[in-house]
């Protein structure tokens, strides 16, 4: 059977391969014995964030020339910065790709959720404030937001649990072991985090956190009429959330677009007319008028809108294919992996990758109301650029596994 599953890699891969390009062992799994083969890491997935790292620094690069001269006199300074970024993540990014394993993986599960629930309990007693929400970690060379490594200890732990308790998970009718295994435990897991970042006031990380966790729930086997009998509690927490003030205000600026165009609207209205004003070929690289005062800190939340000024439509339009491709690479190397554990990580990770694309450029294209997510790969941002090459390397570390039943 090994030989049989390798002389079809070869095949796969090209014939002129190695025999020893690829090893083989037999693990135990919770469904039975696993013959796994061992490949390099996936080269599609590989090369297309690579390629997206590349154009998001140039972007960002970019539309921070401006701002950064204006402000700190000096215009390379966000683009250090961000290289700085990828260097610190770099390392440990290569070093998950190259030594995960699917049993490291369950290990890495527990400590990153775990790490995680510390690091935010510590934001509310010595996190530095911004905007007036409390949600960063000053480490001296650059601010954490435990938030984002959150995103990722949530979709790993609920892999690993849901895994795990697969038959209670999945068995039919409403019984306590589903009830408990596929409803409650993974909504306390959620919950936990949803309650800390809450007291960060970080009503979009809330959002999104929440949107993973549904979906790894429902993928992961969870029972439909579970999720429809939460959405009163679900409207409930909705509409208090839409008391607070810093959410209304959002919220009103969104159903009343252009009331308050140089007020509340002015970010949104400008990132349009450049989005506008590119066309369908763009003003050229470097050449975007937006960067120059017209939004605060270009290089962040709105760096799409200097993307669609200066590449225009068909500049972005390549990459939000280049995303679509990503993410969908993600999936098909989902349904390809290891063992359910795997296939639940790699899918929550990409559907993490994807909704924060969708966000993004909902908000900038006031399809959404203002959320304030960073765009992958092209804002700029320590923990936004670390934890995403965190995941990278974990997606393509579990991608150099793919088994066959025995």
């Amino acid at each position: 059977m090994a030989n049989k599953i390798i002389e079809f890699m070869r095949r796969k891969k090209g014939g002129n391969k190695l025999l020893s390009d690829y090893t083989h062992q037999e693990i135990p799994t919770e469904s039975g014995s696993v013959l796994m083969v061992r490949t390099r890491p996936d080269t599609v997935f590989l090369v297309l964030t690579l390629i997206l790292i590349l154009i998001g620094t140039v972007m960002s690069f970019s539309a921070s020339t401006a701002y950064a001269e204006q402000k700190y006199g000096n215009s390379f300074l966000f683009l250090t910065e961000h290289l700085g970024h990828l260097l610190i993540a770099f390392v440990p990014a290569v070093l998950i790709t190259f030594i995960l394993t699917p049993q490291l993986a369950r290990l890495l599960a527990v400590g990153t959720y775990g790490v995680s629930i510390l690091l935010l309990i510590a934001v509310l007693i010595i996190g530095i404030t911004g905007g007036g929400a409390r949600r960063w970690i000053d480490l001296g060379f650059f601010t954490f937001q435990p938030s984002e490594l959150a995103k990722t200890g949530i979709i790993m732990l609920l892999a690993l649990y849901m895994s795990k308790h697969e038959d209670a998970v999945m068995s039919r009718g409403f019984n306590r072991r589903s009830i408990v295994h596929g409803f409650i435990v993974p909504a306390l897991i959620i919950g936990l985090v949803c309650v800390l970042v809450g007291l960060e006031k970080h009503f979009s990380g809330i959002i999104i956190i929440g949107c993973i966790g549904v979906a790894m729930m429902f993928i992961g086997g969870t029972n439909i009429l579970y999720f429809l009998s939460c959405l009163p509690v679900a409207g409930i927490l909705g509409f208090l959330i839409m008391q607070t003030g810093y959410a209304r205000a959002r919220v009103d600026s969104w159903l009343n677009r252009g009331a308050d165009a140089l007020g509340s609207d002015w970010q949104t209205t400008q990132g349009l007319y450049a989005i506008g004003t590119g066309g369908l070929f763009g003003l050229g690289l470097g050449q975007s008028r937006l960067k120059y005062g017209y939004v605060s800190q270009p290089q962040n939340d709105f760096v799409f809108t200097v993307v669609c000024e200066e590449l225009g439509f068909f500049g972005a339009a390549a990459i939000l294919i280049l995303f679509l491709a990503l993410v969908w690479r993600g999936f098909i190397l989902a349904a390809h992996a290891a063992d359910k554990f795997c296939s639940l990580v790699i899918f929550g990770l990409s559907f993490k990758l994807a909704i924060h694309v969708l966000l993004n450029i909902g908000v900038v294209t006031g399809v959404l109301p203002n959320t304030g997510v960073a765009l992958p790969f092209f804002s700029s941002g320590g923990s936004a650029t670390l934890i995403q090459l965190f995941d990278a390397g974990i997606i393509l570390g579990l991608s150099r596994f793919c088994t066959q039943k025995r």
